[in-house]
């Protein structure tokens, strides 16, 4: 048999060599860095990634001064809970050499960093620059920071003005001392204002001292794109916020939760203030999500909010608030439903208002709602019945829940009837019916519940629809949390064996 006298040969894997050679250029601290200058671009991913990893934080250093791409998202590489102070650190001295340049590195093309933790990134793409939106709202941001700054012809410089670069990072402005990566990075940024900006797309803010106040004057508040604000504001304080939430002009979800006023202001004062405050929406173009959660001065300034929210909104969430019958009929009639998907007005009391504001909502909003909400609403048969067929019309819905509400068994299942031709709804969440308690404050009966949730899968069977999943959700007796019945079963933590 005629056997070949050449010897097949097996090759290294080339991302292997590619490994073993930045790992042999990381040895030797001095040879890397002379190496960057004539360093192959397609070689700085891998060696950043091998020096990060490493902490090899002067070989990164000098890696941030020299970087070959518009974008370094050294964020995507930070893993949740972990210190990264030492790298972040090294990247933002980097920066400082790179500014306090007059000539800039050949081969330097970095316009941002991006300390932002992405989890699901492709990593590569965002390397290589094909993601330019961080870098198209960089460039359109500092556009209007220059625009915003003073001219002082006194002290102009000979020396033409150096290009800036943008930090995008998700912060959280807390009671206490920020991090010590955040402490200096805002260090850095008041050093180089206008040569290093400062750019947040998440901001979380559960406190408003004058020290967080101070971060958001020098931060590019229209790259702001998620604000959520949980706080106990005193009236100064609101006064002082203000003014920037309608900076936040980029804003798309806007997320406003547990916020009173102490009463530290006459009753004049506090109106002028919640005027002010509904105002900012007119600068909030963009916005498509509005969550309003527990929110006290809310009541009676409905009218002026939705005046001055200009853009229809994808999903409102009003809930645990105050609202009169003139709050709801002026969000009934003048609310923009034109793109409303998701609904929830879960905890605000619909008892004592006229029924059918919420029919004439629930009407406006029918061709496109798919979410909706209506949990503990003090909502009874009556008016539960009087918006069956609206919400037989509303073709796109996907969720329904109205837990926590006073319905009995014979509405429960006239509902199912009314929507069981929804072809898109696949989940409804209803409370125990008033026949499974003994009485009115009586403990709940799960052998009659269990016969409701039966019935109720059987007629879903009969008519065609054994898809879709009706579950009761009710407050455990024990624990107070929403807890899931199912057939012979409490899905509730504090009824699980650990």
């Amino acid at each position: 048999m005629f056997q070949s006298k050449f010897v097949k040969r097996s090759f290294p894997d080339p991302d292997r060599l590619v490994n073993l050679a930045c790992q042999s250029l990381l040895r030797d601290e001095a040879m890397a860095i002379a190496a960057l200058e004539m360093l192959p671009v397609e070689l700085f991913p891998p060696l950043f990634l091998a020096a990060f990893a490493g902490e090899h934080s002067k070989i990164l250093k000098m890696m941030v001064q020299a970087w070959p791409f518009p974008c370094l998202p050294m964020g995507a590489l930070m893993e949740e809970l972990q210190p990264y102070h030492k790298m972040i650190q090294a990247a933002l001295e980097g920066l400082d050499v790179l500014l306090s340049q007059e000539v800039r590195p050949r081969r330097w093309k970095l316009q941002v960093l991006n300390l932002q933790k992405y989890t699901h990134q492709d990593l590569w793409a965002m390397w290589s620059g094909a993601e330019s939106s961080m870098c198209s709202l960089f460039e359109s941001g500092m556009a209007q920071t220059m625009k915003r700054q003073k001219v002082d012809d006194s002290r102009a410089q000979s020396k033409p003005p150096s290009a800036s670069i943008g930090v995008f990072i998700d912060l959280n402005l807390k009671e206490g001392t920020p991090d010590k990566s955040v402490t200096y990075l805002i260090k850095k940024v008041r050093q180089k204002r206008g040569l290093l900006n400062l750019f947040c797309e998440k901001l979380l803010i559960s406190s408003v001292s004058a020290q967080n106040i101070r971060i958001l004057k020098m931060m590019q508040l229209d790259s702001v794109q998620e604000l959520e604000v949980n706080c106990t504001w005193k009236l100064s304080t609101l006064e002082k916020f203000i003014p920037y939430l309608g900076q936040m002009g980029n804003l798309r979800r806007l997320i406003l939760s547990q916020i009173h006023m102490s009463f530290h202001g006459t009753p004049e004062q506090e109106e002028q203030c919640a005027s002010q405050f509904a105002s900012q929406f007119l600068h909030l173009l963009h916005l498509q999500e509005l969550y309003l959660d527990s929110i006290s001065f809310l009541q009676g300034h409905m009218d002026e909010l939705l005046r001055c929210l200009k853009t229809p909104l994808e999903t409102l969430s009003i809930t645990n608030c105050l609202l009169s019958q003139i709050d709801l009929m002026n969000l009934s009639q003048n609310l923009n439903v034109s793109q409303l998907n998701d609904l929830s007005l879960t905890g605000v009391n619909l008892t004592s208002v006229n029924s059918e504001l919420l029919q004439v909502l629930l009407e406006r909003a029918s061709a496109t709602l798919q979410d909706l909400d209506l949990d503990e609403c003090g909502i009874t048969d009556l008016e539960f019945t009087e918006i069956l067929p609206i919400l037989s019309r509303c073709s796109q819905l996907m969720t329904f829940s109205f837990c926590g509400n006073c319905i009995s068994i014979a509405t429960l299942e006239d509902l199912l009837r009314h929507t069981i031709g929804l072809s898109q709804l696949s989940q409804v969440l209803y409370p125990a019916p008033l026949e499974s308690y003994q009485n009115i404050r009586g403990s709940l009966q799960l052998g009659i519940l269990d016969q409701v949730q039966s019935r109720l899968r059987q007629m879903l069977r009969e008519l065609g629809r054994p898809d879709m999943v009706w579950l009761s959700t009710n407050r455990c007796a024990d624990c107070g949390d929403k807890t899931l019945y199912d057939l012979n079963s409490v899905l509730c933590s504090c009824h699980m064996s650990v």
